[in-house]
């Protein structure tokens, strides 16, 4: 028998995960990663970038409202975004394919340390500012002819991945 979600027996808890949502524009995406972030217990979530749309009208359709419990902010200039990575000690992984790129699986989570999970825009992935604050840089290992895949399908295979830790 299906359980409600009212009885269901996960347990509640919070990971000291931020995502990073670089030039995130497209409103389905952002109400998902609102939702999945939700599941995975992420503590916060930053989109950067100027004229982000989180008007929540057209992103509550897919975020279900967990755009009302998962906190997160804008930040629009590259040196803030830089300064609160470095300044609050974060293992910065980004989850791109790129020529130093070590499979998923392969990510190594310190302990006692907050991670900055950056994930790239819908058209041109992360940007090369920030993947050279990156500590580590990962990619999901893909069998099909196609190299890319959904930004909110990689997050979710990253956190379950990280959160499995």
């Amino acid at each position: 028998m299906q359980l409600t979600h009212e009885e269901n027996q996960f347990e509640r808890k919070t990971f000291p995960i931020t995502l990073v949502c670089d030039h995130i524009y497209f409103q389905q995406n952002i109400g998902s990663l609102f939702r999945i972030s939700e599941a995975f217990g992420v503590e916060n979530i930053i989109f950067y970038g100027k004229d982000i749309p989180l008007t929540p009208r057209k992103i509550n359709k897919t975020s279900r409202s967990t755009h009302l419990h998962v906190a997160h902010n804008v930040i629009e200039d590259f040196t803030e975004l830089q300064s609160f990575l470095l300044d609050n000690d974060f293992e910065i992984i980004s989850l791109e394919i790129a020529s130093n790129s070590k499979p998923l699986k392969e990510v190594t989570i310190p302990e006692n340390k907050k991670i900055a999970l950056l994930l790239g825009s819908e058209i041109n992935g992360i940007s090369d500012e920030l993947l050279q604050l990156s500590h580590q840089i990962v990619h999901i290992n893909m069998f099909g002819k196609n190299s890319s895949m959904n930004v909110v399908q990689a997050a979710s295979i990253a956190l379950y991945e990280i959160t499995s830790f």
